[in-house]
């Protein structure tokens, strides 16, 4: 159905970010830092890097979707711009929300592949229509995913989402 839509709820998502951290642990592979895709990844990311006691974080602000179901043409990084040199050589796990299309993941796993080819990615829901394979998902899903961290307004009352 055009409207069904997939809950997570709080308590919920503290289960899963520490359900796709366990999987991650449990695989052998041990990151040395996190890159974090913005603005989805941050909360998740922040959430499996305290699962797996991680203190290095790298954010990625990327911008592709512009509202639900419309993009950009590819995805893009956005300031601020952060020097990748920190990335040489580190077994890198690309952490985000959700692989819909997984056009951004791409993009940003290119970005990473510049540095390493140690890359991992994690992600609380794949969908099918993801071009990247994630190697660590907690659960795939083909409908639209409403986020405790975003299914709300905006508190002031606007929207830059469609900016």
């Amino acid at each position: 159905m055009e409207n069904e839509r997939e809950v997570l709820e709080w308590d919920q998502f503290g289960e899963a970010s520490r359900a796709l951290a366990a999987q991650v642990w449990s695989s052998g592979f041990e990151p040395e830092i996190i890159v974090c895709v913005a603005r989805g990844g941050l909360i998740p990311a922040g959430a499996i890097a305290y699962a797996l006691d991680l203190k290095s974080l790298l954010v990625l602000n990327v911008e592709f979707y512009t509202g639900i179901g419309t993009t950009l043409p590819d995805p893009r990084l956005i300031d601020p711009v952060p020097a990748h040199h920190g990335l040489r050589d580190k077994r890198v796990l690309i952490v985000d929300d959700v692989a819909d299309s997984g056009r951004t993941l791409q993009f940003v796993y290119d970005i990473c592949g510049e540095y390493t080819d140690q890359i991992k990615v994690a992600v609380l829901y794949q969908k099918p229509t993801s071009v990247i394979d994630c190697d660590f998902v907690w659960k795939p899903t083909s409908e639209w995913i409403a986020f405790p961290w975003s299914s709300l307004p905006p508190v002031n009352g606007e929207s830059n989402r469609d900016n």
